[in-house]
This record gives C-alpha cells, structure tokens and sequence, in this order.
C-alpha cells in the first residue's frame, strides 16, 4: 500500500534540522552554503531529503518558484555519490523544450560540485552533441519524454548501453503532463525503461498546487503502485479539501477568504483598451502579459508598440530563435512588457518580474497559480495580478475564477480518459524498440500497467489484421502498413503522442519568423495579404505551396493573426458553478474597479432574471431558442444534450451555460423526458471530424476511435448533479 502523507515542515522526521542536512553530502552541504550562498535550505527541500534519499517515489509540491528543482537535485546527487551510480543515472523529463534550455545550466552546475556532469537531449539537439551523449554517457539527462520513445526506437542510439544504468526519473511540471495524452505516452515510456534497466526506478514528480495530490502520485507510480513506498511532500502548502471522487472541493464547501495577494479585477471593453492601460500603467516596471490565444497576443502586441511600448512575444507559432530572443531580452531589460499564452506559464526563468497582468482569463485556477506565482520572488514585494477584461462574459468568468482561488480550491489533475489510440502507439513503438515481439508476451512490455495489458487485445487483432503489425512463428513485427503511415524520418511520427496542425513557415529572407496557419492564407480578403507575426505585420511575396513556406517583407499594418484550435475546449462545472453564483450575487474577495463593479452589476440587472435562480435551473426563452440554463460547463451539457434528445435541439453545439430545447416543448413534456432518464447516461455524440484530431486513430477501429473522443467528452458526475436539480419553465407556451 502506498504511503502517502505530509512530512514536518522542517523534514526533521522527529530530529533536528541538522540531522537532516547531513544526510547531504558534505560537497553539496558546502556549496549550499559557500557557492549558493544559503544560509539554510527552504522547508520543501529540507522535507524532500529523507525520502528521496532512501529512494521512495514522491511529489514535490510547491507554488511556482519554490525551490522544487533543487529539492529533487540535492538529495539525488548525494545519493549518486553515496550508493556509487555510474553512467546515466538520474532522468530529468520536463514538458517544454525551453524550460530545459533554461535548467540545463543550472542542473550542470550542481552536478559539477561533485564531479559529475549534465547534458541535454531534446527535438532541437544538434546531432554532434548527441553523438558525445552517446560517447560519454552524462550523469544526468535533461530531456522530453518524446525524446526519451525516440532513444529507445532509433537506430543509432544503443538505449540499453545508454539507459541502462538509471536510477531515478524527475518529472518537472508533473500535472501538465498527467492531465493529457503525454501523461499516458510518459508513463508507458517509463514502464519500458524499467524493462530495459532491469529494476524499479524512483520517480520524482515536481508540481504546482494541484486539487488531488495523493492521486497524482498514485498516478506517477504507474505499475508500481502498490508495491513500493510514496509521499507527497509539501510543507506550506494549503491542499484543498478533496472529496472521494477526486474532483477537488466543491465550490461552496469553503468560506470566502482573501489569499495572500495583491489582485484586481477590471473591465476594459477591448483589446484596445487594455494596451491604452498597460501602457499608462507601471512604467518603469518589467510587465508579464498572458493572453490566451495566439491571436490576442499578437494583436495586444501590435497596439503596444504603436504606443511605443517596448515589447516582446512568446507564443508556440513564433520560431524558437524568435522566442529565445524576446525571452532573453525581456529577462535582460527593465521598462518593458513580455506578452505570451501559457508558453511562460509553465518554470521558464525570465528575470524578476514586478507585475503580472492577465487579458480576459484563464480556465483554470491552476493556470492562475502558475502565473501569479511569477511575481513576488524578490524580497520585499508581493504576488500580484491585474485582470484587464475585455468582453462581459470573461468579466463574469475571471469573477468566478477567483471567486474558486479565493476558497483555497485547485482543480484535480485528472488524465484523459480511454487512450486507445496511445496503446495502438505503443504497440507499434515496442515492436520498432525490440524488432519483434512475442503475440502471448506483448503486454509485459509495460509490466502490467492498464491500458497497456491483455485488455489492448482488441486494438492487437486491428493492428495485425489491417497490416500495421506483422506475424510470423509467434512474432509480431511492424508491418508495411505502418511504414506506409508512421515510418517517414525514422518514424518520428510515432514518438509523439499529440497532432499538431499544419502550419506555414513564415520566412523574412532567410530568417524564420514563425509559422502561420493555412486559413490565413487562403480566405478571401480586399487588398495584399498581410500576416501579424511577432507583433509586426508582414505583407506575403510568394508562398510555396508544396514546401509549406511563406515569403513576406515588412509592412506598415494591416497584418491578420489568425489560429484553428484543436481539440476539445469548454470550461468546467466547478468553474461556470462560480460564474453562476457570481451572477447570483457573489463578489470574489478581491478589488474590483468602478469599472468591473458597473459591468457586473449591470449583468446582474440584466441578465441574471432570466439565466439563473437560487433554487435551481432556469428555462427561458430568448428570441427563438428555448435556452436551458444549467451553468454545468461544456462537457456536462454535452452529455446532458445526448441523454435528453428527445427533449433537446440536435441541431447545436453545446455552451457552457446553457442547452437548446425544442422550440415548442411543454412543461409536461420536459418533466416526463427528465423522468425517464433514470440512473442511465449517455454519451455525448461525437462528429466524425473530431477523430481526426486524435493523434494515431488511423491505427484504430474506427468504433473505438469515437468511442474514445466520446468518453473524453463526457462529464456524467456533474450531468447527475444538474438533473437532481428542480428546474423552473419561466417562459410562454
């Protein structure tokens, strides 16, 4: 049985401080204090000591900038010292390529203490750094998890000669990775690591506050649950109460309270707006700014530096020459502002930030945590965030948001569920690493862990039927199907578990811009065709349609910026639940401006009559729908809109507040479809297009390839919430 529970803040374990220290080894307790120059080691990383050291896997939980690399680190490297590891001992996987670029120095300077050394490897590794990895095997590996598939797959690297020897696997940002497919790809890539070293390997996972700390670790252990010891460490840290299912505490369970903080809530009307406000504000300070589309960013970009702001970019579809060089600038400058999406979420080091500002919100307190916690790092200043709202519904959402942050509530990390497409990956990812595999031993390749066991029978018999798998004597091998989809590049393909959207490479002469998505090249518009890019506007000269290239020169404006999403969007039940009470009444404990206060008080006048009452949901009519107030977040009314179809419109698209009845439903009618719903839900329906976002669905039966995207649709707890609600018929006929 695992052991989970929080250590003394001092990690003393019912001895003195110095006890624990010295469980270091004396080269790092001297450069703690002689190099580093710390008096004493924060509470996490006194706490992080013992059980790192006597090998338990853990969760190193702190809010952002809290010292959580070298609460992994130290321990780690003293047990290198004292338990004699040689070669590649220790795995440091991170989600980002740029937030190893930013820890590889750091990493390797620890290392160096006792004579050790740290490399990196990821997709942007020059191949003469990677042929001296495999020379001379560095202690530590900082690397990606589609990196890590990519070693154990390849033909030139010798995995079991250069991953054979680890110990102990450090998981940064651990939550981004469990609460999508990558958390899936990540532990079936550990689980056969351990087949390759032989042995149990410690796993060290490093996280933000998350909503259900024991069931990340539980996570992380993968097959290993069970069978070896954990504990989540995190002294400091308020963990909110959690409820059996896992779903993080109830928006209502907690009583309003103001977090250390200094936060304010304004409504600005535009875009536009917000760069007048950003540039008035503050001058003289270095300004994060988080957008949360591409989009946004490069139009608030634009507007800043016509105002002569000086500014920077970060987002996924500049080029990384681009990002680095804003990145470093920004780090490097004072009386600036830095505008990014959730690419500087996440642990990148950009210098000592005086003030975070966030356009419109988040959808997740999460996300807010993370960002927030990029300020007050230096002695003397406080945390703090402005949200600048351009729209009334973001106004409302940002109000709900942190009406939940105010409560003390995170939201649980909770992985996608039924990956059938990632066993399918995997399946062929094993044949690929071991040339061929036994058609009765297959499944332990990943020791047992579910998805990855006999129950993948199903997707095994796809495979070798449609010629993605090969049989011959017992042997399964990758078949000429496979080649045929996933074998261009060495089958780079199969090392990532996520699909990107195709996009344009933007070119300046030879220099890389960044990438743009097809549909800004191809609807019809008046006059030249102008891209923003990097917040400048860039008229096209010539596009290369077969090699996916654009050709631009400067222009003077008029530039579009424009993305597709993919996947599933929608926010959840907890955070609509928010939005509705907020509308019911209830202001977060933050400052609100006249602005925001006048914005919301009108929304309250207005709309809320008609949209929510206290004693459960509304139905009303607006113009010609017959709307369904549930305040139940997307997937809920999704499932909500397939379990009730004999009741609801099927021509729609689920929103987040409300559902679309039939136009000449009766109370009578509506009572009796409620009535016979029962305990029985269904799935919601899923367009055929959707499967095509889901990364490998080609190696699928196309029954579970839907089935797949439908689950993950779903949200039935929160659906069964709402249908134990009454629910009042407030409109005509």
């Amino acid at each position: 049985m695992t052991d989970v529970g929080l250590p003394a803040t001092n990690g003393s374990g019912g001895g003195g401080i110095a006890d624990v220290l010295d469980r270091l080894d004396p080269v790092v307790l001297h450069h703690i204090v002689n190099t580093l120059g710390w008096p004493d080691l924060r509470p996490l990383q006194r706490a992080a000591i013992t059980p790192l050291m006597e090998g338990q896997d853990a969760v190193l939980l702190a809010p952002t900038a809290g010292g959580k690399t070298e609460a992994a680190c130290f321990p780690l490297l003293s047990a290198m010292t004292e338990r004699k590891w040689t070669g590649t001992s220790v795995l440091y996987l991170c989600p980002l390529k740029a937030l190893l670029n930013n820890l590889v120095v750091r990493v390797d300077s620890y290392a160096h203490w006792l004579g050790r050394r740290a490399a990196l490897w990821h997709g942007d590794t020059k191949e003469s750094q990677r042929q001296r990895i495999r020379a001379e095997a560095p202690d530590i590996l900082l690397t990606t998890p589609e990196s890590l598939e990519a070693m154990l797959i390849g033909v030139k690297t010798d995995h079991a000669r250069l991953l054979g020897s680890v110990r102990a696997v450090v998981v940064d940002e651990v939550h981004a990775f469990a609460a999508d497919d990558r958390g899936w790809h990540l532990l079936a890539v550990l689980e056969r690591l351990e087949r390759v070293t032989g042995r149990a390997i410690q796993r060290v996972g490093l996280s933000a506050t998350v909503g259900n700390p024991a069931q990340l670790l539980h996570w992380l252990q993968g097959s290993g649950t069970g069978s070896r010891t954990g504990v989540v460490v995190a002294p400091g840290v308020h963990l909110a109460a959690i409820d059996d299912s896992g779903r993080g505490a109830p928006a209502s369970s907690e009583p309003s309270r103001r977090p250390a903080g200094e936060v304010e809530l304004d409504f600005v009307g535009s875009l536009e707006n917000a760069a007048k406000v950003i540039a008035a504000l503050h001058k003289g300070e270095k300004r994060l700014v988080f957008c949360d589309s591409r989009r946004q960013v490069e139009e608030l970009g634009a507007a800043l530096r016509a105002r002569e702001v000086t500014v920077f970019l970060s987002h996924a579809s500049l080029s990384v020459d681009e990002r680095t060089r804003s990145e470093q600038a920004f780090a490097e400058a004072r009386d600036c502002v830095i505008v990014s999406t959730s690419t500087l979420e996440l642990g990148i080091d950009v210098g000592d930030l005086d003030r975070v500002i966030q356009v419109d919100s988040p959808a997740t307190v999460a996300s807010f945590l993370q960002r927030i916690g990029r300020t007050g790092r230096r002695a003397g200043t406080i945390r703090n965030c402005l949200f600048l709202t351009t729209r009334n519904d973001t106004l409302l959402q940002a109000a709900g948001l942190l009406l939940l942050w105010s409560r003390g509530w995170v939201e649980p990390v909770v992985p996608p569920p039924e990956p059938r497409h990632l066993v399918a990956q995997q399946l062929l990812a094993v044949a690929l690493q071991q040339h061929r595999i036994g058609d009765q031993l297959w499944d332990r390749e990943w020791n047992g862990l579910a998805p990855f066991d006999r129950s993948a029978a199903p997707i095994l018999r796809f495979l070798t039927e449609e010629g993605f798998l090969d049989t011959d004597g017992g042997m399964l091998f990758v078949g000429p199907e496979a080649e045929r989809r996933f074998g261009k590049r060495h089958f780079i393909e199969l090392t990532a578990s996520f699909t990107a959207p195709p996009q344009f490479t933007v070119l300046s002469g030879r220099t890389e811009i960044g990438r743009a998505d097809p549909s800004v090249l191809t609807e019809e518009r008046p006059g030249p065709r102008r891209l923003l890019l990097g917040g400048r506007s860039w008229q096209v000269t010539y596009i290369d349609w077969l090699r996916k290239r654009v050709f631009v020169e400067p222009a003077d404006g008029g530039g579009i910026a424009k993305w597709m999403n993919g996947g599933i969007t929608g926010l959840s039940y907890p955070l609509t639940r928010a939005m509705r009470e907020v509308l019911l009444g209830e202001d977060p404990p933050i400052s609100l401006t006249r602005r925001a206060e006048a914005c919301l008080s009108e929304q309250r006048e207005t709309d809320a009559p008609d949209t929510v009452h206290p004693g459960g949901t509304l139905i009303t009519r607006v113009g010609s729908d017959l709307r369904w107030w549930t305040w139940a977040g997307y997937r809920a009314n999704a499932t909500l809109a397939a379990t009730l179809q004999s009741v609801t419109d099927p021509l729609q698209r689920p929103t987040d507040s409300w559902l679309r009845l039939r136009e000449n439903l009766t109370p009578a009618d509506w009572n009796a479809a409620r009535e016979n719903v029962g305990e029985t839900l269904v799935l919601p329906d899923v367009d055929r297009r959707a499967v095509r976002g889901l990364k490998f669905s080609a190696a699928l039966p196309e029954r579970l390839a839907v089935a797949t995207v439908a689950a993950r649709l779903a949200d039935f707890e929160s659906a069964r919430s709402v249908l134990g609600e009454p629910s009042r018929f407030q409109c005509d006929g």
